[in-house]
C-alpha cells in the first residue's frame, strides 16, 4: 500500500519561504538536502509526519508559473476565525472567513492564504469531514 509523504514546491527566497511556512503552519526544518545546483528543505511539525518539500534552484531569479492545474494544499485549524485573525495581526493577509453548506448543514468553514510564491493554502475548521 502506498503511503503519501510529501509534497514538493519550487520557491526562490528560500529564507522568506521557510519562515512563511513556521509563522502560518508552524511547520519547521526536518530534512535538508543541499547540492550546488538545488536544495531541498522538507518542513512539518508534530501534528504529522507528512512533509512540505521546498525546492530551491539556485541562481533562479524569475517566479514560477503555476499551471492551470495546480489548485492548493488543504490543511486543517482548530478556529478559522481565530487562526484568521492571528495572521492578519502578523501581517500575513488571508482571504476572507467563508462557509460551505446544504441548505442550513454546515460543511466547512474555511479561508486561503498565499505563500511567498504565490502557492494558496486552504485553512479549514476541523469540522465533519476535515480532521
Amino acid at each position: 500500500m502506498a503511503k503519501v509523504i510529501h509534497s514538493m514546491i519550487r520557491v526562490l527566497d528560500l529564507e522568506r519561504s521557510m519562515r512563511f511556512y513556521a509563522e502560518v503552519l508552524d511547520l519547521r526544518e526536518s530534512h535538508r538536502l543541499d547540492f550546488p545546483e538545488f536544495a531541498l528543505v522538507y518542513l512539518r511539525n508534530s501534528e504529522n509526519d507528512f512533509e512540505i518539500e521546498l525546492t530551491l534552484n539556485k541562481g533562479r531569479v524569475e517566479p514560477y508559473t503555476h499551471g492551470s492545474g495546480y489548485g492548493h494544499t488543504g490543511v486543517v485549524i482548530a478556529d478559522a476565525a481565530a487562526t484568521h485573525a492571528a495572521l492578519t495581526a502578523q501581517g500575513h493577509e488571508p482571504g476572507p472567513v467563508k462557509e460551505f453548506k446544504r441548505g442550513d448543514e454546515l460543511l466547512a468553514r474555511f479561508f486561503f492564504i498565499q505563500d511567498p510564491d504565490g502557492y494558496k493554502i486552504e485553512m479549514l475548521e476541523r469540522h465533519g469531514h476535515y480532521q
